[in-house]
């Protein structure tokens, strides 16, 4: 009798240890809640440009973000990633590079500010950043303080030089050291996914990386000897399984887009459809003073922007895949859903979808469609005098590493 009672004993102690410890880590894990309700939408300067950043290319980038019309379309962020930084000073706070951001970053971010956009900024939880500058290991605190204060909306937090550190406590300190400054900056969790940060990054951030670098091509790895960098094909199959982690406020991240980086039109436009369907951040990563017409209109298409942006922050699924061409559904608001249908062949295909022979059926939300019960009208996102109804069978001819994209909407509420 004693036994047990002492077992139980012990075992309610454990029990009240473990309540406390959790209660410990959600109160010093208490990120700005009301941030990136949907995915973030920006630019970065690393994919591109990568350390060659200075404050008249960002300015002009901020312009051109403006002018081109993708701030109307929602982007907003326009973050430096590695490389501007300077030395330390005396106190401890870091400094920018003087001979490339001379004007300071307080000075930069009023300029994008005036904009009415964002300016977002890098650093790592090792002691270096990737390229060898400072980090903010040791320095957590007072970093997140002197973004605070330069005014910067963004924190893409890097996982380089972190030898002898745990992703998760690493994160924490970050977050904790963000919430404390005081002002709402978005924390970009950055480790790769080698951690599996979707198991416990939601309280600390509102994004976190699914994957290893991204490379701009369409099916391809990129062998850098220790690690690789992946094509668009290769991180979207890393995103199985992922989806039920997402959300308003806490998204996967599968990486900043190479749209206008060197891939074919085609190629672009499936890239960006499948990160829509994927609600993932939309972060262009090109040079945005040079973009062609072409990468102009993908870019600020509203229509496939608006799945991506849709309130729910439901991230899309794999319906079915035949021959390298898969059919995707993504659950939308007021009873609609996108579809992308993305032939991953090297060649092109003709494909084939018997609308009435489907049911779709989403187990994560409960969400279904029942074709031969319900009919849906449907708009081509990328050819806007492309429509039908799903009581046709739909026929197309779908070029190599290319993407057919529709919004249904159900056709009775379509009539009204």
């Amino acid at each position: 009798m004693y036994k047990s009672e002492s077992k139980f004993r012990l075992a309610a102690l454990a029990s009240l240890c473990l309540a406390a410890s959790l209660l410990s880590v959600n109160s010093f894990a208490d990120k700005f809640e009301h941030l990136a309700m949907t995915p973030p939408m920006g630019w970065n300067s690393w994919n591109h440009f990568g350390c060659n950043v200075d404050e008249k290319m960002i300015k002009a980038t901020a312009d051109m973000m403006v002018k081109s019309g993708m701030k109307d379309a929602g982007y907003e962020y326009v973050n430096i990633d590695d490389c501007w930084h300077g030395e330390r000073d005396a106190n401890g706070r870091i400094q920018p590079d003087p001979k490339h951001f001379p004007s300071g970053m307080k000075a930069l971010a009023d300029y994008v500010h005036k904009k009415g956009l964002k300016l977002g900024i890098y650093s790592d939880a090792g002691w270096t950043t990737c390229a060898g500058k400072p980090g903010s290991r040791g320095y957590e605190f007072i970093d997140a303080k002197t973004y605070a204060e330069w005014g910067i909306d963004y924190v893409k937090y890097d996982w380089c030089a972190t030898d002898g550190l745990k992703a998760e406590g690493a994160y924490m300190t970050m977050s904790k050291a963000v919430k404390e400054a005081g002002r709402p900056m978005i924390l970009s969790i950055c480790e790769w996914g080698d951690n599996k940060p979707w198991n416990w990054a939601a309280p600390l951030g509102q994004l976190w990386r699914t994957t290893g670098d991204i490379y701009a091509c369409f099916d391809c790895e990129y062998d850098h000897g220790t690690w690789s960098s992946w094509g668009v094909l290769q991180i979207l199959d890393m995103q199985d399984g992922l989806r039920k982690f997402a959300g308003p406020g806490h998204w996967n991240d599968p990486d900043m887009m190479e749209v206008g980086n060197g891939m074919t039109l085609a190629e672009d436009r499936a890239h960006f459809s499948m990160w829509a369907m994927l609600a993932a951040p939309l972060i262009a990563g090109n040079d945005l003073r040079n973009m062609s017409k072409e990468t102009t209109a993908l870019l600020t298409n509203k229509a496939v922007i608006a799945v991506d942006q849709d309130a729910l922050g439901i991230q899309g699924f794999k319906y079915e895949a035949e021959d390298g061409v898969e059919v995707w559904f993504k659950p939308l608001v007021n009873d609609e859903w996108a579809m992308a249908v993305l032939n991953r062949n090297n060649h092109d295909t003709k494909f084939e979808f018997r609308w009435r022979h489907k049911a779709v059926k989403d187990e994560l939300t409960k969400r279904s469609i029942d074709f031969n019960a319900d009919e849906y009208s449907w708009q081509d996102l990328w050819d806007k005098d492309n429509s039908g109804s799903t009581k046709d069978f739909l026929k197309i001819k779908m070029e190599r590493h290319s993407v057919f994209m529709v919004r249904l909407t159900p056709k009775a509420k379509d009539a009204k």
